[in-house]
């Protein structure tokens, strides 16, 4: 009986958890419920970098209620000093009775040792209710603060014969309005988009969020452009008000575009070697703390991302159109798999619809 009643507090700070999707990177997404006596006495999330942390707000709102009541969090409570102060001390202070923690924490600054000082202070603690739940939710966090790079996910929009465009590159729309509107809703949840220069050319993208769940979002937009092709006239120079421009190019990119995109207010990132380094990429994104980043094309970037196994999660809008043509642009390029046992297969798959497309989301 008391495992479903923690069970079900967990899950409203969990709840509380998900407000913070979009926002509180590149800290993780953590909700925190105060109980005593079957009453809800303090709830609280961590909004942004910088502001409160959800036990800490969850504590505020209990004021002198929270002494030997239970708190709940689906991650273990901080012990170090970053930007605010530790949560641990906040709950020792508060006399907290129980603490109830879906998941450990992975940043080794926290991790065990948060639950390991509650202890030490007599305080009863709970561990691995819904810690699967956890790991789902902060998905991206683990990734960046276990491996300091950023969780990569893969967008396409295909035909049913897997083209990303027609063989003269025209792909405005493959896939219908709605589903638009979703991926504008899907941009919102991460720190970056990134894109090739050709897609730029090509296309000439604004690569904002136009969905009203995101109307102070801004996006981190990011253009791999080994030869600075980058055109001054492009749309998405009007757009810097909504989020900072990033073009990785080589060192021996002309240096008079790299002044002219700057003086427009671009950060230019030249890379040491012979092309656009996939991996230099996301380790300079990681150190930035930039901790999520939505790649969305064109088919070189993607087949790149693939070949390289550097996507984390795909997801594929399907739309029941026939392109053809032997030239037109497909999903994955390059030489293929010999054999079907060397394809590349998605794991933990989930599929929905949005009126006749099909939107299918896997890990690698």
């Amino acid at each position: 009986m008391n495992n479903l009643k923690d069970i079900s507090y967990l899950q409203m700070a969990y709840g509380l958890a998900e407000k913070a999707i979009g926002w509180a990177s590149p800290n993780p997404y953590v909700g925190a419920v105060i109980v005593r006596r079957d009453v809800v006495v303090g709830e609280g999330y961590h909004e942004r970098p910088g502001k409160p942390h959800a036990e800490v707000l969850a504590l505020q709102k209990a004021g002198s209620l929270s002494q030997n009541s239970t708190a709940y969090t689906n991650l273990e409570p901080c012990v170090h000093w970053g930007k605010t102060p530790p949560c641990v001390e906040a709950l020792l202070q508060a006399r907290i009775g129980k603490v109830v923690i879906s998941d450990f924490d992975p940043n080794p600054l926290v991790s065990n040792k948060g639950v390991k000082k509650l202890k030490e202070a007599g305080i009863a603690v709970s561990t691995g209710l819904l810690r699967e739940k956890n790991r789902g939710l902060n998905e991206t966090y683990i990734k960046y603060i276990t491996k300091k790079i950023p969780f990569v996910a893969a967008k396409a929009a295909i035909s049913l014969d897997g083209k990303l465009a027609t063989h003269i590159f025209s792909s405005q729309w493959i896939s219908s309005s709605e589903t638009r509107k979703y991926i504008h809703l899907l941009r919102g949840e991460f720190d970056a988009l990134m894109i090739g220069v050709n897609t730029l050319i090509k296309d000439d993208p604004l690569l904002t969020i136009r969905h009203s769940n995101w109307r102070r979002k801004h996006l981190v937009r990011i253009i791999l452009d080994s030869h600075l092709r980058f055109p001054l006239k492009s749309r998405i120079l009007s757009t810097l008000s909504q989020g900072k421009i990033l073009v990785f190019t080589l060192k021996n990119a002309p240096q008079r575009k790299v002044d002219a995109l700057q003086i427009k207010g671009v950060q230019v990132i030249p890379l040491s070697s012979r092309r656009v380094d996939l991996d230099k990429v996301l380790s300079w994104l990681g150190k930035h703390e930039i901790s999520s980043v939505l790649v969305e094309g064109g088919g070189r970037l993607l087949t790149a991302l693939l070949e390289e196994k550097l996507a984390d999660k795909i997801f594929v809008t399907l739309s029941p159109k026939l392109i053809g043509g032997i030239t037109a642009p497909s999903l994955l390029q390059g030489k293929g798999a010999d054999f079907i046992k060397d394809s590349l297969a998605l794991k933990r798959t989930h599929s929905f619809q949005i009126d006749e497309d099909i939107i299918m989301e896997g890990y690698f």
